[in-house]
């Protein structure tokens, strides 16, 4: 039993046809990657400031009226409820294989006075790296703490001797 090979004789059209086919079906794998490898994706997380919602809580605006309008916070103040806090997010990275970095983070706080009304609205934001109120256009600046182990030290290096809280020589 032998094997007989045969020929096709074929023209060079049908053979340019042929490898134009075999090449628009494996470049069109690469339309997907490349639109995601050369783009870079933008993420939101979190609260999206909107104007005409942020409009309906005016100051004195009751407590139910800001969940109304805006919605359950991101979180509240530690003591007493007294903030809504809604934080938002933007990240962009360059490719889906890559960690995103953030570009953009902004808060939007709601503060309340005794009678549970709203007394400030403040949205701050990130402005040349420090916390930045784009309301105000303020940078809120903390007073200066001593803390225990700084009282100790700026003691020592006073010279002085240390005082008696007691109040004995």
């Amino acid at each position: 039993m032998s094997l007989r090979v045969r020929k096709i004789k074929t023209n060079g059209a049908c053979r340019a046809v042929l490898a134009a086919a075999i090449g628009g079906v494996l470049l069109s794998g690469c339309g997907s990657v490349g639109s995601t490898l050369g783009g870079s994706e933008t993420l939101t997380h979190g609260f999206v400031i909107d104007e005409e919602a942020l409009e309906l809580v005016p100051v004195g605006s009751s407590r139910e009226q800001v969940l109304l309008a805006l919605g359950t916070p991101s979180t509240t103040a530690t003591f007493d409820n007294e903030a809504f806090y809604y934080i938002s997010q933007k990240r962009v990275r360059g490719a889906a294989f890559m960690r995103p970095k953030l570009v953009e983070q902004q808060v939007l706080a709601v503060y309340f006075g005794d009678d549970e009304r709203v007394r400030q609205i403040a949205h701050y934001g990130l402005k040349d790296g420090k916390v930045f109120d784009f309301i105000s256009r303020t940078t809120p600046t903390g007073g200066r703490e001593v803390n225990f182990l700084q009282q100790v030290i700026a003691g020592v290096a006073s010279g002085a001797p240390p005082s008696n809280p007691l109040g004995a020589p």
